[in-house]
């Protein structure tokens, strides 16, 4: 981590940034009269500029539903969701997020530099400005030595910090990241996560909204929590977490990244009697 990342991460706590996201009451529904299916009900959190947020809760909660509410690929059934202040499809018009889904959405026919560079080549970056950030991606995520490599000879975990790189390849101000990690196998995936937090870090100001199921995960991540009920997903709590960063794999055996975690599974566990 550089010392400017470090220094922004340490001494501006996420509570005094600016609001960077905020969802209001946020319902959706699927379907019309007795069909009708909640998925959300009255959501409410925010998040604040250059903090990394996790969405925390079991599978069919509604969090990758909210995903695509957020990134402004459905509307909300009520309620409101502001983005700096902008809906969310603007947002989306204008690329303003990238998005990271579980299952890596790599094109075969291209050579992964020639995949991170097609958001670039898509906006009309000029060549040389593109060229050079797509090598500064791939040196990044680890992959400069595979730049010529096409995306069915590597391996999950490579192809995913394929999508990550691609996705921040234009600098977009929020990234979107659903489940990324969980297709992945135990210790690839912890390798990632603390991968995906220098390469963060590398990027000071970038707004990340992550889902996930993993109480850990979400922990050696996250600044903040959101952690959901069972469907229809509502916000059982938020949680800041109070763990001091750079975060390293040496995080995970400390007493409060313990402590944090088991707070977590109290709260979700004691919902599941109910």
């Amino acid at each position: 981590m550089s010392e400017a990342a470090m220094a922004h991460h340490e001494h501006v706590s996420a509570s005094e940034r600016p609001r960077a996201l905020v969802v209001s009451g946020v319902s959706k529904t699927f379907g019309r009269g007795g069909s009708a299916v909640t998925a959300l009900e009255d959501v409410s959190f925010d998040v604040a500029r250059g903090s990394f947020v996790s969405v925390l809760g079991p599978s069919g909660c509604g969090k990758s539903t909210l995903m695509r509410l957020i990134a402004g690929l459905q509307p909300a059934s009520a309620g409101a969701i502001e983005v700096a202040g902008r809906p969310p499809e603007e947002m989306r018009r204008d690329r303003e997020f990238g998005i990271v889904f579980q299952q890596p959405i790599l094109f075969d026919w291209r050579t992964v530099e020639q995949n991170v560079a097609l958001p670039l080549q898509v906006m009309g970056r000029p060549k040389e400005e593109a060229r050079a950030r797509v090598d500064h991606m791939l040196d990044l995520v680890g992959l400069s030595e595979f730049r010529r490599h096409r995306p069915w000879q590597l391996s999950g975990g490579m192809q995913q910090r394929v999508s990550i790189a691609r996705a921040l390849t234009f600098a977009p101000p929020f990234l979107l990241m659903d489940e990324p990690f969980g297709a992945l196998d135990m210790m690839t995936r912890e390798r990632m996560q603390t991968e995906l937090l220098a390469i963060w870090a590398d990027n000071p100001g970038t707004t990340v909204v992550f889902i996930t199921h993993s109480i850990s995960e979400a922990v050696l991540l996250s600044d903040r929590i959101v952690v959901m009920s069972a469907r229809p997903g509502r916000v059982l709590r938020v949680i800041d977490v109070d763990l001091p960063r750079p975060r390293t794999d040496e995080t995970r055996d400390t007493k409060r990244f313990v402590d944090a975690e088991a707070e977590i599974r109290q709260l979700i566990f004691s919902q599941e009697g109910r």
